[in-house]
């Protein structure tokens, strides 16, 4: 069941937009999800950090660079515990870090995104996190298009957990 208070939320921060826009992925759709307009609003990011934070059971929260890092920030504050964030690939200057924050070996971690359409960018996160000793079968998004994610990840062993649909976006927008 959709969380009602969240959909209002979005509609309200007017997050959900209808025309012609391409998606990362390279496709197109007639909406978007705007994750910057939902981020960055006080009120959706509270009900997201409380509802990621519900989720969390003993897993360390982990956000994807750029997107997800107001997301994993906020839940971390919720959740009063640490985060890691992944970058998209290691850094060239510093440590050279991919992997920023504290992470054990064995330790095991969720993924928190803010919109899934393909899972390639989670994916790309649960990859990385394993590669450095982490234990990843969950991401948790925001938001899930339902358009493969879920199918995606699960051929790598990862379930994919969403606060809300497209569907229950979209339907609530009728």
């Amino acid at each position: 069941m959709a969380d009602d208070a969240l959909i209002t939320a979005l509609r309200d921060a007017d997050a959900v937009k209808y025309g012609e826009f391409e998606l990362s992925h390279g496709g197109t759709s007639d909406y978007y999800v705007d994750k910057y307009l939902f981020e960055t609003d006080p009120r959706c990011l509270s009900l997201i950090a409380d509802a990621f934070a519900a989720r969390l059971g003993e897993d360390t929260p982990a956000g994807v660079a750029l997107g997800a890092v107001p997301l994993v920030a906020a839940t971390s504050v919720a959740a009063e515990r640490p985060y890691v964030i992944v970058r998209k690939e290691a850094k060239e200057y510093g440590t050279g870090n991919r992997i920023e924050g504290t992470l054990d070996e064995g330790q095991r971690v969720v993924v928190l995104e803010d919109v899934a359409t393909t899972g390639k960018s989670a994916l790309s996160a649960v990859e990385a996190l394993r590669e450095a000793g982490a234990v990843v079968d969950r991401v948790v998004v925001v938001v899930d298009r339902q358009e493969g994610a879920s199918d995606l990840l699960a051929d790598h062993g990862v379930e994919l957990e969403s606060l809300v649909t497209a569907g229950d976006l979209l339907d609530a927008e009728a």
